[in-house]
C-alpha cells in the first residue's frame, strides 16, 4: 500500500481518460449529475483503482477479482497511479468521464482527499467498493473489504515481543504518510499492544512518505539516538525495504529484529535470508474476489455486506513454507 497528499490535482485527467475511457466504453469528463444515477442497463463492466501499479499486493488482489469478474459474466480491468498519492489516483477516477462502470473497486489513498472524485463516480451510477483502504465517510461505498489493521499491528507487537523474549530495548514504527487508513491503523495497533510488554518502549512514530530512503534514513538516525534499539516494525513493504536497507548500512541485521507488513516477493525472500524476523501477511487475492462479489450483488440488486475483514498471518523464517499459501504474486 502506500501514500497520500492532501490536495486534488484534476489537471492531465483528460490525458488519462484516453486509455481508460476506451477500456470502460468511451465518454469524456463531465459535471457532476445531482443524486445519485441508475447504472446503465447491462452494463458489465468493472474497474478496480488500486492505490499503486506493480506493487505485489495489489497485483495479488488484481489477480483474485479478475478470475472473480470472469467466474461472474463481468469484465474488469485495472488502472493505477503511478504512486501512492491521492492526486494521481484523483486523475484515475476523473478519467472515467461520464460513462462509468457498473462498479468502482477503489483503494483510496487518502480518507478525506478521494472523497469528492469518488462520490462523483457513484453520482453518475457506478456502486463504489472500497478495498484495502477506505474513506472516512462510510455512506459512500456499499462494502469495504479490508483486513483489521489494528488488529495487524497488535499481532506484529506480539510476534516482536517473542522473538526478543524477555530483553530489554527500544521500538521503532516506521509508517507512511498521515492519513492513510490501514497504516495508521497498524502503527496504533502496534503502540498500543506494545504497553502490555514493558521490556519494551516506543521509540516513537515516524512517517517515512512511503520512500524507502527516508525510511533507511529514519532508521540510522533512530540507531544514533537509541543504542537500545531492538526492533523495528514497519508498517508496508516500501518501509520494510527501507528498514532493512538502513539496519544492512549500519551493519544491524539480525542484531535488531525487523517485522514487516505484508508479504511480497522481496520481503519473503528478506524474510528467508534473515533481514526480516517476522511478516505480517494479508490475504489480497480474498480481498479482490470479495471485493468483486459486492459490488456484482449491488449492481443486480441483491444483498451486501458493509464490512468485511480478510484473515492475516504472522509468519517467521521457521514456519514460511507451512504459509507460502499467502505471499504475494507479481503477476497473474
Amino acid at each position: 500500500m502506500k501514500f497520500p497528499r492532501k490536495t486534488l490535482l484534476a489537471a492531465g485527467a483528460a490525458a488519462a481518460a484516453v486509455t481508460l475511457l476506451a477500456a470502460c466504453g468511451g465518454g469524456q469528463v463531465g459535471q457532476t449529475p445531482a443524486g445519485d444515477q441508475p447504472a446503465q442497463q447491462g452494463n458489465k463492466k468493472l474497474v478496480l483503482i488500486p492505490g499503486v501499479q506493480a506493487e505485489p499486493f495489489y497485483i495479488s488482489m488484481q489477480c483474485g477479482a479478475e478470475a472473480e469478474a470472469k467466474k461472474l459474466g463481468y469484465e474488469l480491468t485495472t488502472s493505477a497511479p503511478q504512486k501512492f498519492d491521492a492526486a494521481m489516483q484523483t486523475e484515475k477516477v476523473n478519467a472515467l468521464g461520464s460513462a462509468p462502470p457498473a462498479g468502482l473497486l477503489i483503494a483510496p489513498t487518502d480518507d478525506q482527499a478521494m472523497l469528492a472524485p469518488i462520490q462523483q463516480v457513484k453520482n453518475r451510477g457506478a456502486k463504489i467498493v472500497e478495498v484495502d483502504t477506505a474513506l472516512k465517510d462510510t455512506g459512500v461505498a456499499v462494502s469495504s473489504i479490508s483486513s483489521n489493521n489494528a488488529e495487524g499491528g497488535k499481532l506484529a507487537a506480539q510476534t516482536l515481543a517473542k522473538l526478543v523474549g524477555g530483553k530489554q530495548g527500544s521500538v521503532l514504527v516506521l509508517d507512511t504518510i498521515a492519513g492513510t487508513s490501514t497504516t495508521n491503523a497498524r502503527a496504533k495497533g502496534f503502540e498500543d499492544e506494545l504497553k502490555n510488554h514493558p521490556n519494551l518502549k516506543s521509540a516513537g512514530v515516524q512517517f517515512t512518505q512511503n520512500e524507502p530512503d527516508q525510511a533507511a534514513g529514519k532508521v540510522t538516525a533512530a540507531l544514533a539516538s537509541n543504542p537500545d534499539l531492538i526492533g523495528i516494525f514497519a508498517t508496508n513493504l516500501n518501509t520494510g525495504e527501507g528498514a532493512a536497507t538502513g539496519l544492512r548500512n549500519a551493519g544491524k541485521i539480525g542484531q535488531v529484529n525487523l517485522v514487516g507488513f505484508d508479504a511480497s516477493p522481496s520481503e519473503v525472500e528478506g524474510l528467508r535470508k534473515g533481514e526480516y524476523q517476522a511478516l505480517i501477511a494479508q490475504d489480497p487475492a480474498a480481498i479482490g474476489v470479495q471485493g468483486v462479489q459486492q459490488a456484482v450483488a449491488a449492481i443486480e440488486g441483491k444483498p451486501t455486506q458493509r464490512n468485511i475483514t480478510a484473515g492475516l498471518h504472522s509468519i517467521t523464517k521457521a514456519d514460511m513454507d507451512a504459509n507460502a499459501q499467502y505471499f504475494y504474486k507479481q503477476q497473474c
